[in-house]
Formats: C-alpha cells, structure tokens, sequence
C-alpha cells in the first residue's frame, strides 16, 4: 500500500502531440486511474513534437519509446497495461478482493489489449486510410470486433463492470480501447457495451483527466475527445 502523503508516483506524460492524436494517447488512461484511486502523483511532461521520447535517457526506461512510463520511487515500468495492474497492487483500488478476484481483473486487462483493441485499432487505420481501400479488408475486421464483443457483451450480462460488480483498471483499458470506434456505429448492436461505455465516460475522474490532458497540451478541452 502507499503510504505518507508525499507523490512518489511520476507519470512521464505527454506536453504537446500532433493534431490527430490529441486526446488519444495512453497516458490518459494511466491519469484516469490515479485521479480515481485519488493516490499522490506528479507529472513529468514530455516534448513528443521536440524529440523527448527518442532520446538515449528514455529509450533507457521504456524499451519501445513510449508514452506513458510510470517511476513508482525508483520501480520504473513501462506499458500502460503493466502499469495499471501495478497501481491497482500497490493502492488495493480499482481491483477485486482476493487472488481470484484480481486474476479476474487482470484477464481482463490483458483482454481488452491483446483481444479486443487490435481489431478495434486496425478498423480506425482502414477508415484513416493508412491500410488501403479494398472494402474486404474492413468486413473482416468488423466480423472480428464484432466477434470480441460479443464476448464483452456475454460479461456485461453478469454484472455492471467487465470483471464484477465494482469498477476496476479492467474497465479503464477496455474502455479507452472502445474509443477507438467511438466515431462507428459498432457498438449499437451491443447494449449492454455501449452503456457500459458511457457510464465509464460520465464518471468524474474521466473528466478530469481530459481538463488535465487539455492543460498539459495546452489546448481548449473541446479538443480532448469524449
């Protein structure tokens, strides 16, 4: 558990991005889980725009120059995922009790990142254009992600969040995979996903990720997407 008041926690986020991924990136989802868990932290921006995270010093802490990185007094861990999981340890928030209980969360984080989010990324590269035009290409995709979550659907019929009762990491990285298709129509053939979806969205701590993400990047928190 974390003890004493003084932030141990550094979260290595960014200070500037291109347009197009303004509001997307991953660090978000690690501020959304310190903002709930409400745990000390500070914030260590980084100039994507300016080379900050291909320099020998970064490369030395995040083995494949990405954002976020997480210095927990000196345990440095990079991706998103492991990081989460690791926060929910320490805190003994946003987890289930019990070794059975934080198993099933962290199934489900691994999940929503190796299961549902490649489908779900590759549909939002097909409609930007980067994967070529031939329409087979995203009906294949679309019955892949349809596939996934059929499955989150199945979940949900169980209980209100995507590991139990209480909401967890788990329902932050689904969610934050799910905004990839936020702009489709995929999710309405799935009620109980798309609820599940804007509840998490309405929940304080979102919100105040994205005003502190529109503060770091210096933009207006209309360009932080819902």
């Amino acid at each position: 558990m974390l003890m004493g008041s003084c932030p141990v926690i550094v979260l290595y986020a960014f200070s500037n991005m291109f347009p197009g991924g303004i509001g997307e990136t991953k660090d978000m989802r690690v501020q959304w889980a310190l903002e709930e868990m409400d745990i000390p932290y500070e914030v260590k921006p980084l100039d994507y725009l300016g080379g900050e995270t291909t320099t020998p010093e970064f490369s030395a802490i995040s083995p494949f120059n990405q954002v976020p990185v997480l210095d927990h007094d000196g345990h440095v861990i990079a991706e998103s995922g492991a990081i989460l999981i690791h926060l929910a340890d320490i805190s003994g928030k946003l987890t289930l009790p019990g070794d059975v209980g934080r198993t099933r969360v962290n199934q489900w984080c691994f999940a929503a990142a190796a299961t549902v989010a490649p489908a779900l990324s590759m549909i939002t590269m097909v409609d930007a254009g980067f994967m070529g035009t031939d329409p087979t290409a995203r009906t294949f995709l679309v019955d892949l992600a349809k596939r996934w979550l059929t499955g989150v659907e199945r979940q949900l019929e169980k209980h209100s969040w995507i590991a139990g009762h209480d909401f967890t990491v788990a329902d932050i990285m689904l969610v934050h995979h799910l905004r990839e298709i936020r702009d489709t129509d995929l999710l309405d053939e799935f009620p109980r996903t798309s609820d599940f979806y804007a509840r998490a969205l309405h929940r304080p701590a979102w919100q105040r990720t994205r005003a502190l993400t529109a503060e770091r990047l210096k933009v207006e928190l209309g360009e932080i997407p819902p």
